[in-house]
Parts: structure tokens; sequence; C-alpha cells
């Protein structure tokens, strides 16, 4: 029967299961509440448990005497120390609170035993099955390894994923000043470590120092190391030498330590019938980004306010999943960039110092160039003078040197196919949009995809560059943007659509074939875009082969006529030649399919044409998928050696999209979700790379800029919304300098208009001596930056 749940039980007695119990007890004390843990009330795994303020002030408002509680347990600091290479960086501003994890749990074991929640240790919990036949509610906060998950799969879906890194938790009999990372370069590859305090001596508090200690690494440097033949103790005793300088020789302790994998947990549901998971047991977050504890006490306030709030538990865990899924799988998005970034660490350690430094506190893409400059802005100047950033200059607006032409800033106009043209050939509306793109600002302005023949075109309203009347058209374009903004770059972007060809317009049915007037289709191998509805291509044959490869070298040639910059290849998005590079696509039996190497071959082949036929002193890019997102597609370390081998052959920069290769594509879609594979190809490869993919701010340009993840940005819906959006952006940044002219006409425009007028008398008297009465009202005083001591 739905209705107000008045006996629940809790399977799990940590942070998270005893905060929930302890919330529903206080909301109504005429609950029967039971908590089952089959440990001891003192069992734990780990040693510090940090919270945010954001955290502390939901448990305040809700709970005052565990806020008060926990308040006189914390230790607080704000600052982050960075160790590498002997030289350590400190950045402020930050603010974190840690409690010892023992005495988190005391505060809520307490707090349930005061609001009668009846606490069961050392008893293994029935099945969850079991008790929802007794209980109005049961809630799973049993732990990444829920049996209840495990036992009802077939319902919530689990999806497990174990990641490259060891590590293990320790302590030390320290109070480390800040939060620490330390990086370890050994003779058998790179270590970190991530410690914090959670415990001071204080006067009625905690009579020793403590800090938590995180050792990780990659796992073939902790086997080539032989932690994998070490038990606890030699462990923490090795990992102790290692990190000797900032231990200050102290040894470190264990508590039923293991190394282990990280494990991300991902749910499709999160409740089944009045079963409802919580915490480690519905879903996990890499710990660089903060601890399950958090994300499990916020789900404990939630699902408590949920129940307080709606007419029964079926109304409650519905609004209680609607709610937190959002905000934890942001904070996973957050986490994976996190954990990514210690993965691949071993690719920034030869990184500046302090871009190294912004690029591990700006690594999971939550705080960026904005925020910290406002946390800590001297550090932040640092990083922006090691840049080579003039005084006043964003990141963005410093020049690339992209091959042998200069960009006077580092954003992208990216390509947007508009289904515009008439038989192939740009009209007025191209004029005007890539016209306005030109005017706005960017640095570089890329066309759609500009196909190299009939066949090879997406949709009739695709663009060509097949026939001297479409070049001409071209030619009217390119001359408008050289003439009335000067030292704009233009790109074209060449492509053939391979299997994807043959559509309807985007808005009348993207990737539907046309209802009549279809032409033959041609592709790497015969594989329909979608089963059942797309077209079946014809395999390309080694005629074929050579007739493509001669279309793109002809269209080369009439776009360098045709007045282009750059030329970009267009080897990604499941068209012809990304068809050739994915193995989910290529399942040829000659020199062009089989392993990486034979699939990148024709690739190669039409890159070369194409070199030949551009002029040497134009640069070319290419456009990759580094990831198909599904399985036994493109894996990373394959995106890195095709980034590695085009530009071998002459690439000035590789522009990393992902995707649209299979129709059954699971992308991770979130802002600038596709940075990470820009990311690991530019220090991987150690090409200059393109960023593309949900970026939207010029915050979030400054960021991937200075943290080394990116030479260039693209942006695609910034600019359709906004055209004149790098002037904008300048305007926003108070930059006034040549990276961003404005053209003459609109030079009127070049700052915001204001919103209204503003009748408020300004202060005209500075203050002298305090007021007789009264004093200077708190609203007069200048507010303190985050961060900011006095």
């Amino acid at each position: 029967m739905d209705g107000d749940p008045r006996s629940v039980v809790v399977i799990g007695g940590g942070p998270g299961g005893l905060y929930a119990a302890a919330l529903l007890a206080r909301r109504d004390p005429g609950r029967d509440i039971t908590v089952w843990e089959r440990g001891a009330p003192d069992a734990t795994f780990g040693f510090g448990v940090v919270l945010s303020d954001e955290t502390l002030g939901g448990i305040e408002h809700a709970d005052p005497v565990v806020y008060e509680a926990l308040q006189d347990a914390f230790v607080r600091w704000d600052e982050i120390g960075i160790t590498h290479r002997g030289r350590t960086l400190v950045s402020g501003g930050h603010g974190f609170a840690a409690l010892d994890r023992r005495r988190l749990l005391d505060i809520l074991q307490d707090r349930c035993a005061q609001l009668g929640v009846d606490l069961r240790f050392r008893t293994q919990a029935p099945p969850a099955a079991e008790l929802a036949g007794r209980h109005d509610l049961v809630i799973a906060a049993d732990g990444a390894g829920s049996a209840t998950r495990t036992a009802h799969a077939d319902v919530f879906q689990p999806t497990v994923t174990r990641h490259r890194n060891r590590y293990i938790w320790l302590a030390a009999d320290i109070a480390f000043g800040t939060f620490r990372f330390d990086i370890a370069e050994t003779e058998y590859g790179v270590m970190q470590l991530h410690g914090y305090p959670y415990a001071r001596p204080t006067h009625g508090g905690p009579k020793a120092a403590a800090s938590t200690v995180i050792v990780e690494m990659r796992e073939e440097v902790w086997r080539a190391a032989g932690f994998d033949t070490l038990g606890e103790r030699e462990s923490a005793e090795r990992c102790a030498k290692i990190f000797a300088d900032a231990l200050g020789g102290r040894p470190l302790r264990s508590n039923d330590s293991a190394w282990t994998a990280f494990r991300t947990v991902v749910c499709r549901r999160w409740s089944h019938g009045n079963t409802v998971l919580l915490g480690d047991a519905a879903h996990t977050a890499h710990f660089s980004i903060g601890s399950g504890t958090k994300l499990a006490v916020e789900d404990a306030l939630a699902l408590a306010a949920c129940v307080e709030e709606q007419p029964g538990t079926d109304a409650a865990l519905a609004a209680y999943e609607a709610e937190r899924r959002p905000a934890v799988e942001s904070t996973q998005r957050a986490a994976a960039a996190s954990l990514r970034w210690f993965e691949q660490l071993a690719g920034y350690i030869d990184q500046p110092p302090h871009r190294f430094a912004f690029g591990l506190l700006t690594r999971s893409r939550r705080v960026t160039h904005g925020n910290l400059r406002l946390r800590d802005p001297a550090f932040v100047r640092t990083v922006e003078d090691e840049f080579g950033c003039p005084p006043g200059t964003p990141p963005m607006f410093t020049p690339f040197r992209l091959g042998a032409t200069e960009l006077r800033n580092r954003v992208v106009v990216s390509a947007m196919d508009m289904y515009r043209a008439q038989d192939g050939v740009p009209g007025d509306f191209h004029l005007v949009h890539l016209g306005a793109r030109a005017l706005g600002g960017a640095g570089l302005v890329m066309t759609e995809m500009v196909c190299v023949s009939p066949e090879g075109r997406i949709t009739p309203g695709c663009t060509g560059l097949y026939t001297d009347e479409q070049a001409a058209a071209w030619r009217r374009i390119t001359d408008f943007a050289h003439a009335e903004s000067p030292g704009t770059v233009l790109g074209v972007q060449l492509g053939h659509s391979g299997r994807k060809g043959s559509t309807r317009l985007m808005w009348e049915g993207m990737d539907e074939p046309l209802p009549a007037g279809n032409w033959p289709l041609a592709a790497a191998s015969p594989l329909p875009y979608r089963t059942g509805v797309s077209q079946t291509p014809a395999e390309l044959d080694e005629d074929g082969l050579a007739a493509v490869r001669g279309q793109f070298a002809a269209a080369a040639r009439r776009a360098a006529n045709a007045g282009f910059d750059v030329l970009e290849l267009h080897c990604a998005h499941g068209y012809l030649l990304s068809g050739f590079l994915s193995p989910l696509t290529n399942r040829r039996t000659d020199r062009y399919g089989g392993d990486l190497a034979a699939r990148l071959r024709y690739p190669l082949e039409v890159f070369d044409a194409v070199r030949a036929a551009w002029p040497a002193g134009r640069p070319m890019t290419v456009r990759v998928s580094a990831t198909d997102w599904a399985p036994d597609g493109t894996s990373p370390g394959e995106a890195v050696e095709i980034a590695r081998a085009f530009a071998a052959h002459g690439a000035a920069a590789i522009d990393v999209s992902t995707g649209q290769v299979v129709a059954d594509e699971r992308p991770e879609f979130g802002r600038s979700y596709q940075t990470p594979y820009a990311d690991l190809i530019r220090n991987t490869a150690h090409v200059p790379v393109i960023a593309v993919g949900a970026i939207s701010s010029w915050d979030d340009v400054n960021s991937l800029l200075l943290a080394g993840r990116a030479d260039l940005c693209a942006l695609a819906r910034p600019h359709l919304y906004d055209p004149h959006w790098t002037l904008h952006a300048a305007a926003e940044q108070g930059y006034a300098g040549e990276a961003a002219p404005w053209p003459l006409p609109y030079a009127a425009g070049s700052r915001k208009p204001p919103d209204g007028r503003d009748s408020t008398p300004k202060p005209r008297l500075s203050p002298g001596r305090a007021p007789s009465a009264g004093g200077v009202p708190p609203a007069a005083r200048a507010p303190r930056a985050p961060g900011a001591h006095g």
C-alpha cells in the first residue's frame, strides 16, 4: 500500500544510511526505523572525510544538532599545494573542511540513538526483497559492492566500469597545511600522492594530528614496482619511502588497506518497488573530486525531503531520483574528467610548472580560469605570464601560428552544415552567414563540409567544390571576408559523405533517406548506416578509390583558387574517410582493411593527394572522431596513432571531434565533453589540436588553452546564437586589443548598451572617522573576494 512510510529499514550503517535514518526519524518520531550493519560500530574504510560548504549548508538546515557536532570536529583550510620536480606551487582561496571518518560515524550514530533509531551492528541484513515485504521503505545504502543492487540487477541495470589506476588509502600522523598533490617520478613510472588533514590537536579536541594519504599510479607502474606482491604493511612502508619528503620522514599507517582499482557505478534505475538505492550503491564518483560520503549525505537529504513532501512512497522515490540524478551525473562527468587526468598524468609531467599546476586544479572542468582568478588572482597571473599572455590579454586573445599562417586569436568558428546550397553552389545565405562570422572576430572561420562530388553530398542542400561555378561562388565569399574583416583566416572543410549520403535536409529528418531522387552511395564496406532504413553502399574498388582520391585533389585546387587560407580534410563523423578509420565500419580484407595501419592507408593517400594539390604555404588540418562511443570502436590509443600519422604527413593540427560513426552510439554528453580526447592527443602525440564539443563560454576557452588541453577552440552553437561571440567575449573581459578588432562600422557597439537608468545616488564623500552613531552600513563595505585574508 502506497502511503507515508511508517516502517523503514536501512541496509548499511555508513554515513549515508545513518544520516537518512536520522533525518526520517527527526521529521517523524513515530516512524519505526532500523539500521542493519554487518560491521562493528567503528569499522570503516579510509580515514578522513571531506565535505563541501554546500553540503554543510544542507545539513545545517535539516538538522542543526548534527551540524553543530560536525562544526566542532572539522579541520578547515583553503590552500592546495602541488609539488612537482622539486618545486611546490600553492594556490589559495579554495575552502575545505574534513574530519575523522570514525568521528563522523560517532556523531551520526549518537544522533540516531537520540532519535530512537534501532541500530543493529555486527548483524547481516536479510535480503532486500524479504525486508521489502515487511516494511514500507527499504533504503539500500550497502556500498559500491551493493548486494541489493546485484540481487536486482535486472531492474537497476547497473554498469560498473573498472579504471586503469591502482590506489591505496593510508594515513600519516601529521596535519598537512594544504591539500597536497605530490608527484614522484620513479624508475618504474609516475606515482602521485593525494593528501589532506583531518585532525589537528586542539584544546578539547583530538590529541593527535592526522592526514589522509592516498597513493595512486597506473596499473603497469604498480606491477613494475612490485606492489602486486606486497602486503598491507609492506606497501605502507614502501609508499612512505617514496614520498618521504612530503611526509617529513614519518611512517604511513593502514586500516585494512588494500590496493584497488576505482570502479564507476552507474544505474539506469535507483528504485525497485519500495526499495531504493542510496550513495555508492547507486553511483560512485572518483575520490579526486570529493568523497562518496558527500554524495551519500546529499542523497539522504534529498530522500528525506521527498518523503516529507510527496503523498506516498512511490511518488517520493520518483521525486528523489528526478532531483538527484542530474546532480549526480554532473558530478560523475566531472569525476571522470579528473580521473582521466590522473590516468594520463605521465603525459603532463613535462609541462611548465605553472601550466602543470593549473591543469591539475582545473582537471574536472568545474574550477575554471575565471573561478580560479577570483580565488587566487596572483596565482593565475603567474600562469598567464608563463603562457605568454601580455598584461590585460586573456589567453584566448593570444596569437597562434597554424603552420605558416598566424591566427590573431585562438577562437575557431566550427564547421556547421547549413543545407542551403543549390546544386552545390553557395549563395547569398552563405555570404551572409560566413560574412557575419568573419566580422565577428574569430581567428579562423570554417565552412561547412564542402563535398568533392555530387555523389559525395550528404543532402541535396550541401555545398560543393566539384565545378568551376561553385568555386566562383566561394570566391565571392572569401573576397568579402578578406576585404571587410582583414586578418580573418578562412578555412574550407573538404569531405565525402560515404554511406551517410543521399538523405533529407536536417530539419526534414536527419539521416532519413530521400523520398525520391536518391543517388548511389559508396563506402569502405557495404554496411548501411541504419540497418533497415539507410541505403546500403557499394564497397569502393581500386578504380573507385582512385576516382575519389582525384576528386579530393581537384576540389583542393579549386579551394585554393577560391581564396581559402586553410584546408581541413574531414575524416570524422562516419563519412567516407572516417569509415575507413573505424573498425566498426571497415570490414575490408584487402590492403585497406584490417589493423590500424591498413585502415589508415587510404585516408593518408587522400591526404597526400590533397596536400600535393594545396599550396605549400597554406596549412592543412584533419578532423577525426577520436572515439566511436561504441564497443570495439576506435580506441583512445588508436586516436593518438591516427593523429600522429596525419601529423607525420604534414597536418598542421588535428581537429578532435568524436562519434557520429555508428547509429547505436552512446555518447557521454556534457559540457566540453569531447575535450579530454583533444587533451590526450595533444599531450601524448604532441601535435597541435583544435578542441570542439559543447564549449560554450569564453571562460571554458581560456581554461582549456591555459591548461594546455588545446591550442585552438572551435565553437558552433555559440556562433549560431551570436555571430559576434568573439567580439562580445572580448568586451565582457575588458579586452580591446588587436586580436579582437571591431569592424569600423560596428565600433560604436563595442560596449554593451546600458540596460536602464540607475537613479541611486552615488557616494561622494570618502569615509573619515566613524560617525558618532550607526557607523558605516555593512552594504557600503567592500566585499572580500573568496580566499581573501585580513
